[in-house]
């Protein structure tokens, strides 16, 4: 990698996280951590605004918009890989969400970076759920609460009201990601098994002993596996 796009790729990782060790960064850019020491302070001799110090970490002061920086042809084969698999595994406003970005990106790029890049294909299979997507990811996005319509194979139904976290995709099933306000846990529901949902008024708080964060720690995820709330 050129020392000019490591540089970009420092200050990109830095607007995506709230606080970045220089271990972290050596890892994903593999190089030493006296190099990213080096271009830390490089940067911030140009002027880029970062706070922070070596064995502490890193953050930026405020919101820096940089310029596009050209894909080279594993971007674009990781980028057109992800719209095959939200056509395939989403909703369709999703699906058609990626195809138009991608349709963007290849419009502005050169002739000879259009050219299909690695034929990965990502084909539909029984990943069904009769509940739309659209609904799940607003309250999501708007942090209000959902009820449920929940059966599981075997038992009766029940109603759970739930403060809906993510979405996620296990290989074969999707779940939502919730806090459950009758459990009052963190609680995973198969998409598949959701007859029905009611988007609710009301919103909630996002607090840390309930976020996405605590969820997937207590699923046992690593540390630095999320970078949300």
């Amino acid at each position: 990698m050129r020392r000019a796009d490591r540089l970009f790729q420092i200050v990109q990782f830095l607007r995506g996280r709230r606080l970045t060790t220089a271990r972290w960064l050596a890892e994903r850019l593999e190089v030493s951590e006296r190099t990213v020491y080096r271009d830390v302070r490089d940067l911030m001799l140009s002027g880029v605004p970062i706070e922070g110090e070596a064995g502490v970490g890193y953050t930026l002061r405020h919101k820096l918009d940089l310029p596009p920086l050209m894909f080279d042809r594993e971007e674009l084969t990781a980028l057109r890989l992800g719209a095959e698999m939200a056509a395939a595994w989403s909703d369709p406003q999703l699906a058609r969400a990626a195809q138009s970005a991608l349709a963007k990106i290849d419009g502005a790029l050169p002739g000879d970076m259009r050219r299909p890049t690695a034929p990965l294909l990502a084909p539909s299979f029984d990943a069904h759920h009769d509940v739309s997507f659209a609904p799940l990811r607003e309250a999501i996005d708007s942090r209000r609460v959902v009820e449920l319509d929940y059966r599981k194979p075997g038992l009766p139904g029940e109603t759970r009201r739930v403060q809906p976290l993510a979405l996620l995709f296990w290989g074969a099933h999707w779940t939502l990601a919730a806090w459950c306000e009758l459990r009052g846990d963190h609680r995973h529901f198969r998409l598949d098994r959701i007859e029905a949902l009611r988007t609710l008024d009301e919103r909630f708080d996002p607090l840390p002993e309930r976020s996405l964060r605590a969820w997937m720690q207590a699923a046992g995820a690593p540390p630095d596996a999320f970078d949300g709330t």
